[in-house]
C-alpha cells in the first residue's frame, strides 16, 4: 500500500506541472471582417479573445474550403498582437495577394472568386466567408452620407461607409467641432465594418462640424484612403493624406431630413 501510494504521488508530481503549464482557454469574441462576404484579394483577418491566450496562436489556425481542403500556406507567419495581448491580427500572405508577385505565380492566389471558406481554431469553426470578386477600390470619403442628429442630446453619430474598412480602424476616424478640438465620445464599426457610429460624451450642441479622418484607413483588401493595394510594382506608393470632411448639426427647419452625402 505504501508503495501504491508512492507511485501515485510520484506520477501526480510529474503530471501536475504539465497540467499548469497548458494554456488556459480563450473564447474568440468577434472574428473580422464580420460580414459574409470578403474580397477575393482580402489582406487581413483578425481575431478578439476574451483574455488573452497563451502560447502561439498561429499553428492552430486554419483555413479551408467548405469541401474540407486546406488552403496552402495562406498567412504570413507572423503574429501581431495589440498592446493587451487579446486581438490578434493574420496577413494573408501579401506575396499571394498581389499579382506579378512570384508566389502568387507559383502557388496561386489564396482566394477565389465563388468559393466559401471557413476559418478554424484547433479545429473548431470560428467563421465562415463567401469569398466575393476581387476589390481593386480603397475607401473614399465623398462617397460616404451621415445621418442627421438632434442637438442638445447625446445620440449616436451614424455614418455610412461606401465599403467595408479594416476592422482596426475605427479610431481612425474622429470628430472635431468648428473650432478643430476634438469631441470626447466612443466610435465603433458595425454592420461588418460598413458603418462607423460615435457616440458623443457630453450631448451635441447645434453648429459645425468635420469628420477628421487618417489618410492610413484601410480596407480589408489594404486599400488605402483614396489609394490602392494593387499596383503596378514599379510605381511608388502615394504618400497618405488624411482627409476631412464638414457637416453640420441642427439644420435650419426647411432642410430635408434625409440621409446626407458629404462633399
Amino acid at each position: 500500500m505504501h508503495l501504491h501510494r508512492l507511485l501515485l504521488g510520484t506520477i501526480f508530481a510529474l503530471v501536475l506541472p504539465q497540467v499548469q503549464a497548458w494554456p488556459l482557454e480563450a473564447p474568440v469574441v468577434t472574428v473580422r471582417p464580420s460580414a459574409t462576404v470578403v474580397p477575393a484579394n482580402m489582406l487581413r483577418l483578425s481575431l478578439e479573445f476574451a483574455t488573452a491566450p497563451e502560447g502561439p496562436v498561429l499553428p492552430r489556425i486554419a483555413l479551408s474550403r467548405t469541401d474540407g481542403s486546406e488552403l496552402r500556406e495562406p498567412f504570413l507567419a507572423q503574429e501581431l498582437w495589440s498592446p493587451d495581448g487579446r486581438i490578434l491580427t493574420l496577413l494573408m500572405h501579401p506575396g499571394r495577394v498581389k499579382s506579378g508577385l512570384v508566389a502568387r505565380e507559383a502557388l496561386g492566389p489564396i482566394l477565389v472568386p465563388g468559393d466559401d471558406v471557413v476559418l478554424t481554431l484547433d479545429g473548431r469553426p470560428l467563421k465562415r466567408w463567401h469569398v466575393g470578386p476581387p476589390d481593386l477600390h480603397g475607401p473614399v470619403a465623398s462617397a460616404w452620407s451621415v445621418l442627421p442628429v438632434s442637438p442638445s442630446s447625446r445620440q449616436s453619430l451614424v455614418v455610412r461607409l461606401d465599403a467595408p474598412v479594416d476592422g482596426r480602424d475605427a479610431d481612425y476616424m474622429a470628430i472635431a467641432d468648428a473650432d478643430d478640438r476634438p469631441v470626447d465620445g466612443h466610435a465603433e464599426l458595425l454592420d461588418g465594418e460598413s458603418t462607423w457610429t460615435f457616440t458623443p460624451d457630453a450631448p451635441w450642441r447645434a453648429g459645425r462640424y468635420k469628420l477628421m479622418v487618417r489618410g492610413t484607413l484601410e480596407d480589408p483588401a489594404g486599400n488605402r484612403l483614396n489609394g490602392h493595394f494593387e499596383t503596378p510594382l514599379d510605381t511608388p506608393d502615394a504618400p497618405a493624406v488624411d482627409a476631412s470632411v464638414v457637416f453640420d448639426i441642427g439644420s435650419p427647419p426647411d432642410a430635408p431630413s434625409s440621409p446626407r452625402t458629404f462633399r
